[in-house]
């Protein structure tokens, strides 16, 4: 168990509704929704109702996908790989853990634009790699990221409602 999920207290409960979740989790219910269309091990049950039923095991997932995603900053594909490999477990052609095999895709995001302009032949040298960031610079970046998302939301919610009124102009 990582960090921030043991910081997590989960309720001693067999099942969690989506509300529940979203609050031990931080993260808002259409959020949740997205994750387990991009995560098939993400996959609540529905009660009678059609209401989505969370075990604590989905409930560890969606904090671990979070953790992914937030915290370790991985894309979506990478968390996907990552958390394959996790449930995979030891590599049984070796006998290593999944983490030790030898890679054959990095999982860390691709170089920024900026970056792979600098390093273009004919350029200046690319400064050396900055120090590891600390665990305060960490936490402002994760404020940061989630500022940012909450950009993005507010943008799709502002596209989503200006998309009705251009279809009935037309």
């Amino acid at each position: 168990m990582s960090m921030s999920q043991s910081a997590v207290a989960i309720p001693e409960k067999l099942f969690f509704k989506i509300g529940e979740v979203c609050d031990i989790a931080g993260v808002q219910a259409h959020v949740l929704r997205y994750w387990e269309t991009e995560f098939p091990m993400l996959q609540p049950q529905k009660n009678r109702a059609g209401q989505r039923t969370y075990r604590r095991r989905d409930v560890e997932m969606a904090l671990r996908i979070k953790e992914l995603l937030y915290d370790e900053q991985y894309t979506i594909a990478g968390a996907k790989k990552k958390l394959a490999g996790e449930l995979r477990g030891p590599n049984r052609e070796s006998g290593l853990p999944a983490s030790t095999k030898a890679p054959g895709r990095s999982l860390q995001r691709p170089p920024s634009l900026a970056a792979r302009i600098s390093s273009a032949p004919g350029s200046a040298p690319a400064p050396a790699p900055a120090a590891r960031p600390t665990d305060d610079q960490r936490a402002t970046l994760g404020q940061i990221a989630k500022q940012l998302r909450e950009i993005l939301d507010l943008l799709d919610e502002g596209e989503a409602a200006i998309a009705p009124n251009q279809a009935k102009r037309k």
